[in-house]
């Protein structure tokens, strides 16, 4: 069985983008376009992942607050660089951190890294 992926980004190109690259890869996506959204999506599913209705920092902390999903993996793709904005993910949970743009390559091999 693939492995499920949760794509969440307020863009549909940076989402299409996502999907098509793990698609791709064999993974199963699940995408959402805000983190209230990805919340719903994550009802029922066993997954391996600045928006409106909710940043991804919160989104992060909600999933760890989720006892199945305790330990599944979250990467935050964003443009903040931030070292003071990626000490804030992983003290919310996040596993990675990958800064946009980046090449397809990339995500495929930190997606593989945090999901073997």
């Amino acid at each position: 069985m693939a492995k499920c992926v949760l794509a969440v980004d307020d863009s549909k190109t940076m989402r299409d983008m996502v999907s098509f690259t793990l698609r791709g890869a064999g993974y199963t996506v699940i995408e959402a376009d805000n983190g209230v959204n990805a919340l719903k999506a994550l009802v029922g599913q066993k997954v391996d992942v600045n928006m409106p209705e909710m940043d991804g920092i919160t989104l992060v902390r909600k999933i760890r607050g989720q006892p199945q999903h305790a330990g599944t993996p979250v990467l935050i793709l964003t443009t903040e660089s931030d070292q003071s904005k990626k000490d804030e993910g992983r003290g919310a949970g996040a596993t990675g951190w990958i800064v946009k743009p980046f090449s397809p390559e990339k995500l495929l091999q930190i997606v593989a890294k945090v999901c073997p």
